[in-house]
């Protein structure tokens, strides 16, 4: 009644293999195997001693930066010292700002070894209202020694109160100095150059030249250069001899005369005994 249709015996035949074929083994799967803690703690370890190398290579990098800015930073204010010492020494004007009531004498240049007193025109704008009467002194500070740097006014200058109504505090120029000093060096009685020396006598007289000689503290790494300031208008003044004595009479002038032709009260006699 109904038409035949195909049968899976065949086909059946065709996949089942023969009872007597070797059988295939059968590979099951194994569940995946996890970190056992000895294997976490050694890697939690590894991670470890990896962070702290890095951080202390990054450490190491931050602090020679840091010291490399500090360096630069102390380096630029020596440099900048020695360009204001040079500009101020340099332009340092034969006027006197103290003259003494007992022997007249007239002071333009008091120095030693540990300060020097001068006057010089200010930069800037400080230079309003004529020179100043400008001094420098090596003091002891918190950090070492220290160059110290003030001024005040020529005109009106009391130098038993050089600030009466001025509450600035000097400027700091220079700090961590081990050891400093001025030297000075002049013409001697033969009109040659002299050697250079710690102390300035006559205070009536400007010498040729000053320098500063500074050592820094054990372990700064700082340099100072040689600073060797010839004073310009010392020598164009008849100034820069160490005494007053040797320095050339003005054509007529008098046994005793100053410079300037006038009678300074001492005879030769008195002149010669001294």
């Amino acid at each position: 009644m109904h038409a035949s249709m195909p049968t899976l015996a065949p086909i059946a035949a065709w996949v089942t293999p023969p009872a007597d074929a070797p059988r295939m083994p059968v590979q099951r799967s194994h569940p995946a195997r996890g970190f056992t803690l000895l294997e976490v703690l050694l890697a939690t370890a590894l991670l470890a001693l990896a962070l702290t190398l890095a951080y202390g290579a990054l450490r190491a990098a931050v602090g020679s930066v840091r010291s490399g800015e500090a360096l630069i930073e102390r380096t630029d204010e020596v440099r900048v010292a020695q360009e204001f010492l040079r500009r101020q020494l340099s332009h340092a004007m034969p006027l006197v700002f103290e003259q003494l009531e007992d022997d007249g004498e007239r002071k333009l240049f008091e120095a030693d070894a540990d300060s020097v007193r001068f006057v010089s025109p200010m930069p800037g704008y400080l230079s309003r209202g004529g020179p100043h009467v400008q001094w420098l002194s090596i003091e002891r500070s918190r950090d070492g020694m220290a160059l110290v740097f003030d001024h005040a006014q020529l005109n009106g200058f009391d130098p038993e109160e050089p600030k009466p109504d001025d509450a600035r505090p000097p400027v700091v120029l220079l700090e961590g100095i081990d050891r400093a000093s001025f030297e000075y060096r002049a013409l001697d009685e033969t009109g040659e150059l002299g050697e250079w020396t710690d102390t300035w006598e006559d205070p009536q007289q400007m010498p040729l030249m000053v320098r500063l000689l500074v050592e820094f503290e054990q372990g700064d790494a700082r340099i100072w250069p040689a600073l060797e300031v010839p004073l310009r208008l010392a020598a164009a003044a008849g100034q820069g001899f160490r005494n007053t004595r040797l320095r050339p009479r003005a054509p007529g002038a008098r046994n005793g005369a100053g410079n300037d032709g006038r009678d300074d009260g001492r005879d030769d006699g008195a002149e010669q005994r001294q």
